[in-house]
Parts: structure tokens; C-alpha cells; sequence
């Protein structure tokens, strides 16, 4: 079983960069849907990777569309704060060997509203008070990645 982190059209490179730190220290892999907001060989996204960077399951997709029909509506969640559901009371454990995909929307504007509603069934949130509009990006997939790798009970790190 592999985990996955999907950021769509990322636009701060201190979070994806902490993300792909996530992603290597959880075998985890990560995707990047473009555009995407700077260069990849960006020294800010550089610096929070670290040198980790050579050590991390990157994949890169022109488009969302691309990136569905590749994936063929494998086993998605999208976390948003517009989630039907809690994360805490979703089953991320798979004894089967299918992905899972946690997609994350832009840093800015989220997720597109029609993708959110085609799958809103598979949209989680994670609870938070109303006086933010939004929790960090990176911090937020640590904490999913991390609640779906202990339900696997830590399964290949």
C-alpha cells in the first residue's frame, strides 16, 4: 500500500518543501498538479526540503484532469475545510494493496468548488475555530499523513 499527498497548484514553496520533508521521512509519495506558484529548483522550497529532496517519490502532473485519468478515481480524499466529514472518523486502514490519495487545494482559493463537489462524499476536514480561515498546508498533511499511518499501524517506516 502506498500513502500519497496531492497538492493542486501549490503556490508557497516553504510548504511544499515541508511537505516533501513529510513525504520522505513516511514514504509517502507526492504529487505537484500544475501550474504551480514557483520553480521548482527554488531556494526557499530547497531549504525546507533540506537535502532530502534527492529522496523524494515525485510525481508531476500537467493538470488535475491529467492526473484523474492517470489515476483512475483510485481511493481519494480530499481534505477542505468545506469536508462532509471529520478526518478522525475516517478508516484509512487498506489491507488491500490500493492507494490512497489525500489531495489539497491551493494555499489561497483551495480546491475547485466542482471537484469538491464530485467527490463530496471523500472531502475531510479537520476541526478549527472560526477565527482562522484556514490552518497551514503543510502542517495540516502532517497530521493526515500521520493519522492514516498510525490507523496502518506505521506500516513500512
Amino acid at each position: 500500500m502506498m500513502n500519497n499527498i496531492v497538492l493542486y497548484q501549490p503556490e508557497i514553496p516553504a510548504n511544499t518543501g515541508n511537505i516533501a520533508r513529510t513525504c520522505v521521512g513516511t514514504n509517502t509519495r507526492l504529487h505537484l498538479i500544475m501550474p504551480i506558484g514557483f520553480s521548482i529548483d527554488d531556494k526557499h522550497l530547497k531549504r525546507a526540503g533540506l537535502d532530502y529532496w534527492e529522496n523524494l517519490d515525485l510525481v508531476i502532473w500537467d493538470s488535475l484532469d491529467h492526473f484523474l485519468s492517470e489515476t483512475s478515481d483510485k481511493n481519494y480524499y480530499l481534505i477542505t475545510k468545506f469536508g462532509s466529514k471529520l478526518y478522525s472518523d475516517c478508516n484509512f486502514k487498506n489491507d488491500s494493496d490500493e492507494e490512497i490519495y489525500f489531495i489539497f487545494g491551493r494555499e489561497t482559493k483551495g480546491l475547485p468548488e466542482s471537484f469538491r463537489e464530485k467527490y463530496l462524499d471523500k472531502t475531510l476536514k479537520i476541526p478549527m475555530t472560526d477565527k482562522v480561515r484556514s490552518l497551514n498546508l503543510s502542517n495540516t498533511a502532517a497530521l493526515i499523513i500521520y493519522e492514516a499511518l498510525r490507523q496502518q499501524n506505521f506500516k513500512n517506516i
